[in-house]
């Protein structure tokens, strides 16, 4: 992103409470810029927009930045903690069980949730996460050959 853009990205973190700092700006850049990064995938794209930062205030800056909803963290069973910045859609992710590849899925019904839970057991239900599974193209075809 351009530094023109930086203070669009700094009103975002005032106006979740959050405290602008360099490492903070770029850290919410970078996972916009890529698709479902990891911690260390994170760590090196803002050390190479701002230099050094510790990989424990990377992990605390994910931490801030989900809980305030800027960002979001999956999980995909198997996989390390992934983070995006595409949130408050209701998408929903597919993930290549050979290569661990994750890509976005948009909700077939849109409504959240868009499942209906056969019991709630007394929640007040607001959210279906779905993640299908299946082989991406490049192993599909690396399994033809």
């Amino acid at each position: 992103m351009t530094a023109s853009q930086t203070p669009n990205t700094a009103e975002e973190l005032r106006g979740a409470g959050l405290r602008v700092t360099a490492a903070r700006v770029a850290l919410l850049e970078t996972v916009r810029d890529g698709a479902h990064l990891d911690v260390d995938a994170i760590a090196a794209g803002v050390r190479e927009r701002v230099g050094h930062i510790s990989l424990q205030a990377v992990y605390e800056a994910l931490h801030a930045l989900a809980a305030t909803g800027l960002i979001r963290r999956i999980e995909p069973a198997g996989s390390p903690a992934r983070f995006e910045g595409r949130v408050g859609d209701n998408h929903h992710h597919v993930v290549c069980r050979a290569c661990g590849l994750v890509a976005d899925v948009d909700c077939a019904v849109g409504d959240v949730p868009c499942l209906t839970a056969s019991e709630s057991h007394g929640f007040a239900i607001d959210e279906a996460e779905v993640v299908y599974w299946g082989l991406c193209p490049d192993c599909q075809a690396t399994r033809s050959s």
